[in-house]
């Protein structure tokens, strides 16, 4: 029976001092026994030294480079031996009796390896935030959405996700894995470097046939984009090339179809930003998918190498679904 010390905390920051002076003291406060660590990415802020100083009960981890989300989480969390690992981002405010609804969870049923807790908006209390909001979940063509939030629209949080339900995705933004299941799948895919890799990792579980939960009795708020703001062209460029990457590495069948009508969608997408006046992300964009092209053989490779199961989307396309048929709710 796992019981709250068996839980890593695992906070990952990269100049991140105003958000842990900000954040860390509710993790603290909240997480009973459970072990907190700061795994820092080789910060040039004094992130490092405030920690110590401030927080000795927090245990540090520091890499020797900033090699992102992916790289970073898969360095660090070779130091951690907890059976329950949580991976939060340094911008979540905790709240009281988080983490029970969680262990409770991971101990009423073997075959669940993955959880995410609701995710509502730090700003906006009453509404779910964009990374997670109620669990993930994804079309045939990779595009990803959420109970709570599909593409900008966010639900107002009225009690309508207080479940708990097998999804297919959790958010990174609090991810909680068994730390066997982290070590069998490989972690994350350090390629990747941010942005999307979690959801590749709950696919490979997926395929694997480990299960992914959400826990809507578990409540945390995100502030979002504290890292790399959604206006930023980066996060395009990381989202369209990983998203790529991760349906031609995981779909079962059709995949040159699929990838063709996705890519397709992607160019749609890219002149939606020039007609918005964002001519940085329709050149991301298309800086996605060069990279792509680039890294396809590689890609190709790890497809051949992982298993494969069909019934994984639960619509066929969620832009067709949005954009035409003009629902906007899960």
């Amino acid at each position: 029976m796992l019981q709250t010390k068996d839980i890593a905390v695992v906070i990952l920051n990269w100049n991140g001092k105003a958000l842990l002076e900000q954040f860390l003291p509710s993790v603290i406060k909240y997480s009973n026994d459970a072990q907190i660590y700061v795994a820092d990415n080789a910060s040039i802020d004094d992130s490092v030294a405030f920690v110590s100083e401030h927080f000795p009960i927090v245990k540090l981890i520091q890499n020797t480079e900033n090699s992102g989300y992916a790289k970073g989480y898969n360095n660090a969390l070779k130091r951690v031996e907890e059976p329950l690992l949580c991976l939060l981002n340094s911008d979540i405010e905790v709240t009281e009796n988080w983490l029970k609804p969680i262990l409770d969870e991971f101990n009423t049923d073997v075959n669940t390896a993955i959880i995410q807790p609701k995710i509502l908006d730090y700003k906006n209390k009453s509404h779910f935030e964009y990374a997670g909001a109620a669990g993930g979940f994804i079309d045939k063509y990779g595009y990803p959405y959420c109970r709570g939030r599909i593409f900008d629209t966010l639900e107002e949080d009225k009690g309508q996700y207080n479940d708990t339900k097998t999804i297919f995705w959790a958010s990174g933004a609090c991810f909680f894995i068994r730390n066997s299941v982290f070590k069998t799948l490989n972690g994350f895919d350090k390629s990747y470097f941010a942005h999307i890799e979690e959801i590749d990792l709950c696919w490979r579980a997926f395929n694997t046939n480990y299960q992914t939960k959400y826990v809507g009795t578990s409540t945390v708020y995100h502030v979002g984009g504290a890292t790399l703001s959604n206006t930023n062209p980066k996060k395009t460029y990381l989202n369209f090339r990983n998203s790529l990457f991760t349906l031609v590495k995981n779909t079962d069948s059709n995949v040159f179809i699929r990838t063709v009508i996705r890519m397709k969608l992607d160019g749609v997408a890219a002149i939606r930003f020039l007609f918005q006046l964002k001519p940085q992300h329709f050149f991301a964009v298309l800086k996605a998918h060069g990279s792509f092209y680039m890294n396809l053989g590689r890609v190709l490779k790890q497809r051949r190498q992982l298993p494969k199961q069909s019934n994984y989307y639960k619509t066929n396309s969620i832009v067709w679904s949005y954009f035409i048929k003009k629902r906007t709710k899960f």
